[in-house]
């Protein structure tokens, strides 16, 4: 990857997020669940991960479940009128169908008449890519109104004879709606965004046979990862990311009144905070009690956020996404508060 700086975006969105829901499995996996399942111990995986349960889809349980879910619980308790929404996009690496989408899934069990579907394949980083979009797309009059959707079911893809990767993930969703605002003056949005596609031989799945950029890959359906590789690509990524949002929006890590990465491991979190001088206290995740949900991960912590009263307007609110790819996504903005 090369050494220059980011190059950070500015926006001045016509958009913001006026509700959001969420939903995770009933099915809990723990620690001492998987002891059972694969040489590892409680200890052992909360030393490296920070993890201590995770939650899993039911045999019958898939990621348009857990979309569908994640928007009905933000209808009961923000009561958006949906019948006008113009987009519904999914960002998911775990669709239920190569197509239909699982966007289209959403659509239909809501019976949303006129709206468009769509997926969005980003791996981890993939709710800050959907958010991202949403607001490009709402500040460009292409639409008023888009629900946006992070999800996974991770669990249809792990091996759960491999310990290196069994005891990391999990599945859940969750689930926003951005909406056109007509302020004179909107507040900023930093976006930066990247891939490093050489390093995807570093985390993949795959159904089929062949090769990445002419090295063999595994073609057994399940995810892949290296670990060490991983770790080093987002504590080297996310601060030069971090820090090229703050100059061009001319603020310092003091600024940031909350900080959501995407909740890979605990200590990746804790090396970048360290790294950005952003710290931990003002960092919402989700890793100890869902562990790895890949897209929903931001979004879920969000939502947490929310249900505890932590956010309040004009906040500052920094989000970064990364994972498969190698891909990487950051989003700098100011919470607006929810409703109307």
């Amino acid at each position: 990857m090369s050494d220059a700086a980011f190059p950070a975006r500015l926006l001045y969105p016509q958009a913001r997020i006026t509700a959001i829901g969420s939903y995770v499995p009933e099915r809990r996996l723990t620690n001492a669940d998987l002891e059972r399942i694969v040489d590892t111990s409680d200890r052992w995986i909360v030393e490296r991960t920070g993890i201590k349960e995770r939650r899993i889809c039911a045999p019958d349980e898939f990621t348009s479940d857990l979309c569908i879910a994640a928007v009905q619980n933000m209808k009961d308790r923000f009561q958006p009128d949906l019948s006008d929404v113009d987009l519904v996009l999914v960002s998911t690496s775990t669709p239920d169908f190569a197509f239909p989408s699982t966007a289209a899934l959403v659509q239909a069990h809501f019976a949303i008449p006129h709206a468009g579907t769509m997926d969005l394949s980003a791996a981890c980083a993939g709710f800050v890519n959907g958010l991202l979009t949403a607001f490009g797309m709402v500040t460009a009059g292409f639409h008023r109104k888009i629900i946006v959707i992070g999800a996974d079911a991770l669990s249809k893809m792990t091996d759960y004879t491999d310990r290196s990767t069994c005891i990391l993930f999990g599945d859940g969703a969750g689930a926003v709606l951005v909406e056109r605002t007509d302020e004179p003056r909107p507040q900023p949005v930093v976006c930066v965004q990247g891939s490093d596609g050489d390093g995807g031989i570093h985390l993949y799945q795959t159904h089929t046979t062949g090769s990445m950029r002419g090295r063999p890959v595994t073609a057994n359906g399940k995810i892949i990862q290296n670990g060490r590789e991983v770790y080093k690509f987002a504590v080297q990524t996310i601060p030069r990311g971090v820090a090229a949002m703050l100059s061009a929006a001319g603020l310092a890590p003091a600024d940031v009144d909350w900080f959501l990465p995407h909740s890979a491991n605990l200590r990746i979190i804790e090396s970048v905070c360290e790294k950005t001088g952003i710290p931990l206290n003002r960092t919402l995740h989700t890793i100890e009690r869902y562990g790895n949900t890949s897209a929903a991960t931001i979004p879920l912590a969000m939502d947490e956020g929310v249900r505890q009263g932590r956010f309040k307007a004009g906040d500052a609110m920094l989000l970064f996404g990364f994972g498969g790819g190698l891909v990487h996504t950051g989003m700098l903005m100011r919470w607006a508060g929810l409703g109307q």
